[in-house]
């Protein structure tokens, strides 16, 4: 990748679904750049099409026309086995709920992604440590989900994103099922972990106060990225 090259690169993008109804267009002629170190905020009503644009962003879902370029790579039309790999390598997911696993600490939660790429466990657990440090639930490194408050679990679910030090993060309201004052915390968080580790992030909120501190804020609207 060329050091101008967008990390996040989305042409021409369309999707739709086929419904008892008929055809449901969802997107159409989506265009989007995201550069290393920009933090873009997406703000979209309910039932726009922002998680289906999250999903063909993040390789989750395909789209019926148009490129997706990670890093420079065209992956709309790779293989599963390849798509797998590169979300693993190259993205890093926080979504409004933070499904951590129950059964296990905030360390191993955080640094989960590390210990499925094969990486030794104290390696993965000091980069875990640093993360939740910076997040400013060190201390909670030790205790298990329900031990901890919704937004200590948000920053537990925000460092495993952050874990293998992707160079894209796609985030879905992260803070969106917290309380206004533990949102803003969690997002000053957020943003200072996205600054700091200069990746490029696409964050999809309701919160035009949040989406205000941002680098630079978008809108969907009628199935389509608006000037």
């Amino acid at each position: 990748m060329s050091d101008d090259a967008p990390v996040l690169q989305l042409a021409d993008i369309t999707r739709s679904y086929v419904t008892p109804a008929g055809r449901l267009p969802v997107l159409e002629g989506v265009n989007l750049r995201v550069a290393a170190g920009e933090i873009v905020g997406l703000v979209a009503p309910s039932g726009a099409g922002k998680s289906t644009l999250l999903h063909i962003a993040g390789l989750l879902d395909r789209p019926d026309r148009g490129t997706v370029r990670i890093a420079g790579m065209a992956c709309e039309k790779l293989d599963d086995r390849k798509r797998t790999g590169i979300r693993r390598a190259k993205i890093g997911f926080v979504y409004q709920f933070h499904h951590l696993l129950a059964e296990f600490s905030a360390i191993e939660n955080a640094a989960m992604p590390l210990l499925i790429a094969g990486v030794a466990r104290d390696q993965a657990m000091q980069r875990a440590q640093q993360l939740l440090d910076t997040l400013g639930v060190g201390a909670r490194a030790a205790h298990r989900p329900a031990e901890m408050s919704g937004g200590e679990q948000q920053r537990v679910a925000i460092a495993r994103a952050f874990a293998n030090r992707p160079g894209l993060l796609l985030a879905d309201e992260p803070t969106g099922n917290l309380d206004q004052e533990t949102a803003g915390r969690v997002f000053d968080a957020l943003l200072t972990l996205s600054e700091n580790e200069k990746l490029a992030a696409l964050i999809v909120t309701h919160n035009h106060e949040l989406a205000a501190r941002m680098d630079r804020v978008i809108h969907l609207e009628n199935r389509t990225i608006a000037a």
